[in-house]
């Protein structure tokens, strides 16, 4: 192994073991997505226990409750939410919800990467943890022109990312956390 090979995992060694644990307390608790699956069951209410998927726009549907938006959620917001509407109809309801799959928390590796495609993250994850899982950058790959497309609320962002400046040791900082639905464009 040479010395720039042997560089590059004990930075990646160090970034997985110091750095991302401090990232993720950092964490919010998990939001839902498109394509997670749920359980919810209502204590001793046996008809109403549901294993459902999240619907492309978002949504579910419960029964009594109707049709709830709840991409982007908490599960506790979801639990407060299906609580109160079934309030009308059960007297103070004791709403649980498991997540059983984050199948919906997904982001995209295109370009020139090894194995592109698209990846659950099934932990909160950053940019060098991504590339890896994609197998590294291939020779052709621009490693500083890499780009995050992301898109929210407030619209849509193009973050640039400097792979070699992080294989370098340097601008650790910009390590970018990766949300659900991330593109990562590698040239």
């Amino acid at each position: 192994m040479n010395k720039k090979t042997l560089k590059h995992c004990l930075l990646t060694l160090l970034l997985v073991v110091f750095v991302q644990p401090v990232c993720s307390q950092a964490l919010d608790e998990y939001r839902i997505n498109a394509g997670d699956i749920l359980e919810i069951s209502i204590w001793n209410e046996d008809n109403l226990q549901r294993e459902l998927r999240v619907l492309p726009d978002g949504s579910i549907s419960f029964p009594l409750a109707g049709t709830l938006s709840i991409a982007g959620k908490s599960v506790t917001t979801v639990r407060a939410e299906l609580k109160q509407k079934l309030a009308d109809f059960i007297a103070d309801p004791e709403v649980n919800i498991a997540v059983k799959s984050v199948e919906g928390n997904v982001v995209y590796v295109i370009g020139q990467v090894k194995k592109p495609g698209q990846f659950i993250m099934y932990q909160p994850m950053d940019m060098m943890q991504m590339l890896s899982l994609a197998g590294g950058l291939t020779a052709f790959a621009k490693s500083n022109d890499i780009i995050i497309l992301r898109r929210d609320d407030k619209g849509s962002e193009a973050i640039e990312f400097e792979y070699g400046e992080l294989e370098e040791g340097d601008d650790l900082d910009k390590n970018h956390l990766l949300k659900s639905g991330d593109v990562i464009v590698v040239p």
